[in-house]
């Protein structure tokens, strides 16, 4: 049996103009994770049959995938069968062609996630990595960090068709990153610690959704939305000195901007502002919507003292839930 587990995560700045090549910053969430679990059955004379008699393809029908927070019990094979294969079922596929192995042992998959779908946390990097992780490991071919980044990252274009491609990397490395595409990804210095509290709007929201249509605005007006995107990353910029310096306090005033620019975007809801609003009025410094928008989560920076408020505050306003976590 091999496990591997991977955390959660959240954007702090730069959502969608991301996708144009501006900065974003993420970190990761370590409250919540997923896990996955890969049993590899030995059975010398099933391989044998398979190799001799009944051709590569049946392979697949002796991997056996259980994700029970999503009720799916199913053989590899009938994930396969339609046009588009399931998620789970292409990490799967990927990593036995990136390690070479054309007819993989018997094995049985178990994945659960404790991070909400579609709620802006990473839960389908998070599922991918961890998955990843566990597949090399139950064939004894360990993959470094930078290569199961690169399979995350073909795995969360099926998620949200044009993906940043911070999910994976900040799920990946469970550090806190400076984001460019097309860029190394740098880890962040925090200088000071400071402490967030996420509002889960219980909105599912699929960000592959708002992504498109941040793209149709972006197609019929381009000159007006690249400066927008300018905005966005300036403040990314900002924000990411603000945590290097230890000059905290400056984050709160970024994050008002961000969200209104985020609301140009209309990726903004009316649960999201309701929250956003329910947090400022009892004494957080600054909040926003976090990640795709049109629901999952938003965030706020308050004072370790006032998280409890401001926690209370939010599911008072509607939050399904609250998660506070402290960057550092």
């Amino acid at each position: 049996m091999s496990s591997a587990s991977a955390p959660g995560k959240i954007i702090l700045f730069g959502e969608h103009a991301v996708v144009y090549s501006r900065p974003a910053l993420a970190v990761p969430v370590l409250q919540v994770h997923a896990d996955a679990a890969a049993d590899l059955t030995t059975d010398d004379e099933a391989d044998k049959r398979i190799r001799t008699d009944l051709g590569e393809k049946d392979w697949r029908s002796r991997i056996f995938i259980e994700a029970p927070d999503i009720g799916l019990f199913s053989t590899l094979d009938a994930l396969l069968s339609d046009q588009t294969p399931h998620p789970l079922a292409a990490v799967i596929i990927n990593v036995f062609q990136f390690l070479g192995i054309t007819t993989p042992p018997a094995i049985r998959i178990r994945v659960t996630s404790s991070i909400p779908v579609a709620s802006g946390l990473g839960s389908g990097a998070a599922v991918s990595v961890a998955l990843i992780r566990a597949l090399a490991s139950a064939v004894q071919r360990p993959l470094s960090d930078d290569q199961v980044n690169v399979l995350a990252y073909e795995i969360e274009k099926l998620h949200h068709g044009t993906p940043s491609g911070i999910d994976n990397s900040v799920v990946t490395y469970a550090m806190p990153v400076y984001f460019v595409r097309g860029q190394p990804i740098e880890t962040l210095r925090v200088g000071a610690p400071f402490t967030l509290v996420i509002g889960y709007t219980g909105v599912s929201a699929p960000t592959k959704e708002s992504v498109g249509d941040v793209r149709k605005l972006w197609e019929a007006d381009k000159p007006r939305w690249e400066k927008v995107f300018d905005q966005v990353g300036e403040i990314a910029q900002g924000a990411r000195a603000a945590i290097e310096t230890g000059n905290t306090s400056a984050l709160g005033p970024l994050m008002d901007a961000n969200h209104a620019l985020l609301q140009a975007l209309t990726v903004s809801s009316v649960e999201l502002d309701q929250l956003v609003l329910a947090a400022k009025a009892v004494g957080a410094e600054g909040a926003k919507l976090s990640g795709g928008g049109r629901g999952g989560n938003m965030i706020a920076l308050v004072a370790s003292e006032k998280a409890e408020a401001v926690a209370t505050a939010l599911r008072s306003a509607g939050a399904r839930s609250t998660i506070t976590t402290t960057i550092q």
